[in-house]
């Protein structure tokens, strides 16, 4: 058995710098760039580029996570404020679909109307109670309070007032429901409560350019699953920005995953990336594996499907390939055209975070979308929920969305029906950390934690997005007291 150790990946012992600027410093070993640039199907432009910028070195304060009052300044400033995915066209395809969507104490109801979508806060303009109690996907030909009755139709004006002869100051133009901003790209559906902000595809930066040769609207929800997590929204997210956890986290992953030569780019306000390669060895590896080793252990997802022996020829890498037969399988299972598709497409983890919850995958084998989102008012509690998005083929009709799968929060991901049993084990690597974390942000006697100035640049490029919308400088801290 391959055996790693800690210093394997590190040129530089901590402390020393060698004459790097802060931020210079890279894992020892091929890069993400050089590894791509010896597969047979060469990744489209948009991959074969860096973008990182050093971003400083100060600690992030554990009150960001713990504070209820930071916490209701997000609700205030952040949230209200910011373009946020609720749902897939699927989710909504017929007139009278609708689907709400919570978010703190907040509740909206996204509907399927004759003039197109719309959204509306739901809450009856009677006596306030909500129109829809039940988050996720329903169907109603009109929007019925269930205390008194009063009834809108799905286009938001007010149809019925039972006894409205008690009602002569309510003019049916007055009681319009209130709408939420709504727009769409990639077949998902946004909302925004702000009606000041900027368009949705101005606020999405370079994603809709990076994401034009994977069309996602041309995908499908196969596995739509959540998990309610013991933590803050922001604990859970930064968990998934990072590779640098794979070495003690998830150490059955070093024998086919690139975890410490992680490509990290950061993109204005808003957008930035993960490029991780797989078919290689973890640079913390003591003895590198040879290219059938490494065929053989890229065994997550749906790698996890082949059952044939696959040889590596003379000449060709694990890459190569693993890529060539992935194409084969899953074209033939989604009867979807992969023969122009490149080998890093095929195999490499490619993750995009759109600020501030939503995360994207492009892959074809992993092709995961994130979103994670307070739960209610709880500081420390949040929402964790994955969707499955699959190639659709060229005039097959799409099937319909899939309810929604809440796994419980001592249950394994493995209960799901159709979950890859090998990747259900990572995600439960991965969430069984938070608790602990969550925890110890209010034990420590440090104040904050400290961050790698490359491996995770994300997280700090997050927070740096979120001061501008709460509009704090961090040395006002002090002031968010628990």
């Amino acid at each position: 058995m391959n055996t790693f150790h800690q210093g394997a990946a590190a040129a530089l012992t901590v402390g020393d710098y060698a004459g790097l600027q802060p931020g210079e410093a890279r894992c020892p070993g091929p890069d993400v760039q050089q590894i791509i640039a010896t597969d047979a199907l060469p990744p489209p432009p948009i991959l074969r580029s860096t973008h990182y910028e050093f971003l400083g070195e100060q600690d992030i304060p554990f009150q960001r996570y713990t504070s209820p009052i930071f916490f209701q300044q997000e609700m205030d400033n952040l949230w209200s404020r910011v373009w946020q995915w609720v749902c897939r066209l699927e989710h909504i395809p017929q007139v009278g679909d609708y689907y709400v969507y919570e978010l703190g104490h907040q509740s909206f109801i996204v509907a399927h109307t004759a003039k197109g979508i719309r959204a509306y806060y739901n809450a009856c303009l009677h006596r306030g109670t909500k129109l829809r109690f039940e988050p996720g996907m329903g169907s109603a030909p009109e929007l019925r309070c269930p205390f008194h009755g009063w009834t809108w139709t799905l286009e938001g004006e007010l149809a019925q007032v039972p006894c409205a002869w008690d009602f002569p100051h309510v003019k049916p133009e007055d009681y319009r429901l209130p709408q939420v901003r709504v727009e769409t790209w990639g077949g998902f559906v946004f909302i925004n409560m702000d009606d000041d902000a900027p368009p949705l595809r101005e606020f999405m930066e370079v994603l809709p350019e990076h994401f034009r040769d994977w069309d996602m609207q041309q995908r499908y929800t196969e596995l739509h699953m959540a998990k309610v997590l013991p933590c803050n929204w922001k604990t859970a997210l930064e968990a998934f920005l990072e590779s640098y956890h794979v070495l003690e986290t998830h150490p059955q992953l070093l024998q086919g995953t690139g975890d410490a030569n992680v490509q990290y780019d950061v993109y204005g306000d808003h957008v930035t990336r993960f490029y991780a390669a797989g078919g290689v060895s973890s640079p913390h590896l003591e003895q590198p594996l040879t290219e059938q080793e490494l065929v053989d252990a890229m065994l997550v997802g749906d790698r996890s499907v082949i059952t044939d022996e696959l040889t590596v020829k003379p000449g060709e890498t694990a890459r190569i390939v693993m890529a060539r037969y992935l194409r084969g399988i899953l074209g033939d299972k989604y009867r979807v055209d992969l023969s122009k598709v490149s080998d890093s497409e095929m195999i490499d983890t490619i993750e995009y975070h759109l600020f501030p919850n939503m995360v994207l995958f492009t892959g074809v084998s992993l092709p995961m979308v994130y979103r994670f989102r307070p739960l209610g008012t709880d500081v420390d509690r949040c929402l964790f929920e994955i969707l499955f998005l699959r190639p659709l083929a060229e005039g097959e009709e799409r099937p319909d969305a899939p309810e929604m799968f809440m796994v419980g929060e001592d249950e394994s991901y493995d209960i799901v029906p159709g979950m890859d049993q090998y990747l259900a084990h990572v995600y439960d690597q991965d969430t069984a950390n938070l608790r602990a974390q969550q925890q110890g942000f209010k034990a420590s006697k440090k104040s904050g934690e400290t961050l790698g100035n490359y491996q995770e640049v994300r997280i700090r490029h997050f927070h740096r997005t979120l001061d501008r919308y709460l509009q704090r400088d961090r040395q006002e801290e002090s002031r968010w007291e628990p």
